[in-house]
C-alpha cells in the first residue's frame, strides 16, 4: 500500500469541502489535499441549475453550478492537491484514512482532516412508507440528477411528499417540463421549506400544498398507479373520513436529510443526536482532536452561503492546528438548548475566541427574541421578526462577553 503525509486533508469535493480547502491554503498550509468520490467538483451543486445562490457571498444570484464554478476555479488557482473519483475506506481517531481511487489503495497520515460529506436523502423505507413498492418513487434529490444531469423525464403526473425546499424546487421543475403536480402532502402543520420557495415554487404555479398531511398507501405493481392520502390527527394516525385516492405515476419523497457520518462514526467523534452530525467546539474541531467538520455533514443548512461561510473558518482553523497553532482548550463551557430552540452549534466553547453560534427553533413564531444567557445574565440577543424551522439563525458572540460564564443557553423568549 503506498503511504503519503499530508498537513490537511478535506474529505467531500462539495461547497464545504472546496471553501474549507481554499481556507486551508490562505492559511498557510502547503500541503492541502481534498478528495471526491465523484469525477468532478461542486458536489450537490452540479444539479441545482435554479437560481438563488450567493445573495450573500458574492451580493447576487448565481445558479448551482454558477456558485460552484467561482470556487472551483479559486481552488484550482491556489494549486491545491486533489484526487477525484476516489473513496475513503476508513479513517481512524490518528487521523490516517486509507483511499481508493480506481482500484488503487492509499494510506494517508493527516496532521488534520476536514470533514465536508454532505448529507443524504432519507428513503422511503427510512420513513417506513406503507404499501407496494413500485418504479416511479424517487427521492427529489435523485429525480433531480435525472433530469438536471442526464436529461431523463422521470414522470408526468406527480405527487410530493414533504415540503423541504428540494421537493418544492422539484415541483415546480417537472411543471416547467410539462408534467401535472398533483399536490404537495406535508405532515407538519407547516411547511418544512424557505417562504420562499413555498411562494416561487408552488403559489406561482398554482401547485397546492396540504399541511397534516401524509400517504398511507401506495398502489402499484410494477409502476406506481396512485397513494392514498390522509390528514394525520394529534396522535399520528391517519383520521378515516379524510382519505383519498390521489393518481400518479411518480411519488417524489422530500422527508429529510441525514449528515452523513458514517466515517466519522468509525473514528470514533462524538455525534450530537438533535443534528445527527459531530459534536464540535467554537473552532469546528470534533470530539477527536484535529478533525474537523462543517457544512451538511456537521447539520443540515438551507443556504449554501452559510455552508461557505462555516466552512472558511473550519478550513482556517485546520490550517492553524496542522501548523501547531490552535490546539485544544482544556475549558469547556457548554451550550444547551432552553425554549423554543432545536439545537444549537457549536455545542461547547472555550470562551477565549469570537464566534459564530448557529440554530434552529422548534415552532414558527413571529416578533420574538432569541436570547442566549448565563443564568439571568444576557450574553447576546437578536430580535426576530419571523421565526421558522426551515430558516437557520445565526448570532455572531464576542468572546469578551462571555467572561466567567460556566454555561449558557439558548431560548426564545
Amino acid at each position: 500500500m503506498n503511504h503519503s503525509k499530508k498537513q490537511v486533508v478535506i474529505i467531500g469535493g462539495g461547497p464545504a469541502g472546496l471553501a474549507a480547502a481554499i481556507a486551508a491554503k490562505k492559511s498557510g498550509c502547503t500541503d492541502v489535499l481534498l478528495i471526491e468520490r465523484d469525477f468532478i467538483l461542486g458536489g450537490i451543486l452540479n444539479q441545482c441549475i435554479h437560481d438563488g445562490f450567493g445573495l450573500h457571498e458574492f451580493k447576487e444570484a448565481l445558479s448551482g453550478p454558477e456558485y460552484a464554478d467561482r470556487f472551483i476555479k479559486e481552488f484550482h488557482s491556489l494549486g491545491i492537491e486533489v484526487m477525484t473519483g476516489t473513496i475513503v475506506l476508513s479513517m481512524n481517531a490518528d487521523r490516517v484514512i486509507d483511499v481508493s481511487t480506481r482500484g488503487t489503495y492509499k494510506r494517508i497520515q493527516a496532521d488534520a482532516i476536514v470533514l465536508g460529506m454532505g448529507c443524504r436523502e432519507r428513503t422511503a423505507g427510512a420513513i417506513s412508507l406503507p404499501g407496494t413498492r413500485p418504479s416511479g418513487v424517487f427521492t427529489a434529490g435523485s429525480a433531480q440528477n435525472f433530469m438536471n444531469l442526464q436529461n431523463i423525464m422521470v414522470g408526468k403526473q406527480v405527487v410530493v411528499l414533504g415540503s423541504g425546499d428540494i421537493g418544492l424546487i422539484m415541483a415546480r421543475r417537472m411543471t416547467l417540463e410539462g408534467a401535472k403536480v398533483e399536490a404537495v402532502f406535508e405532515i407538519l402543520p407547516y411547511s418544512s421549506g424557505l417562504p420562499r420557495n413555498i411562494q416561487q415554487c408552488l403559489n406561482d404555479y398554482e401547485i397546492p400544498l396540504f399541511l397534516k398531511y401524509s400517504v398511507i398507501d401506495i398502489h402499484g405493481k410494477d409502476r406506481i398507479t396512485g397513494v392514498t392520502v390522509a390528514e394525520i390527527g394529534a396522535d399520528r394516525n391517519p383520521l378515516e373520513n379524510t382519505k383519498r385516492f390521489v393518481p400518479c405515476d411518480t411519488l417524489l419523497l422530500s422527508v429529510g436529510l441525514i449528515p452523513e457520518n458514517e466515517l466519522s462514526r468509525s473514528a470514533g467523534v462524538k455525534i450530537y443526536p438533535k443534528t445527527s452530525g459531530a459534536f464540535v467546539d467554537e473552532t469546528y474541531m470534533t470530539s477527536i482532536p484535529g478533525i474537523f467538520a462543517c457544512g451538511n455533514v456537521l447539520h443540515v443548512h438551507d443556504l449554501v452561503d452559510h455552508v461557505s461561510a462555516e466552512s472558511y473558518l473550519a478550513g482556517r482553523f485546520a490550517s492553524e492546528y496542522a501548523l501547531g497553532q490552535c490546539k485544544p482548550s482544556k475549558k469547556e463551557i457548554p451550550i444547551e438548548t432552553g425554549k423554543g430552540i432545536r439545537y444549537v452549534l457549536p455545542q461547547k466553547i472555550s470562551g477565549e475566541k469570537d464566534f459564530v453560534l448557529s440554530m434552529r427553533v422548534v415552532d414558527p413564531s413571529r416578533n420574538q427574541t432569541v436570547m442566549v444567557k448565563c443564568g439571568e445574565n444576557i450574553i447576546a440577543k437578536k430580535k426576530m421578526v419571523r421565526l421558522h424551522p426551515a430558516e437557520m439563525i445565526r448570532m455572531d458572540i464576542k468572546a469578551e462577553k462571555i467572561g466567567n460564564a460556566t454555561r449558557l443557553e439558548v431560548s426564545v423568549e
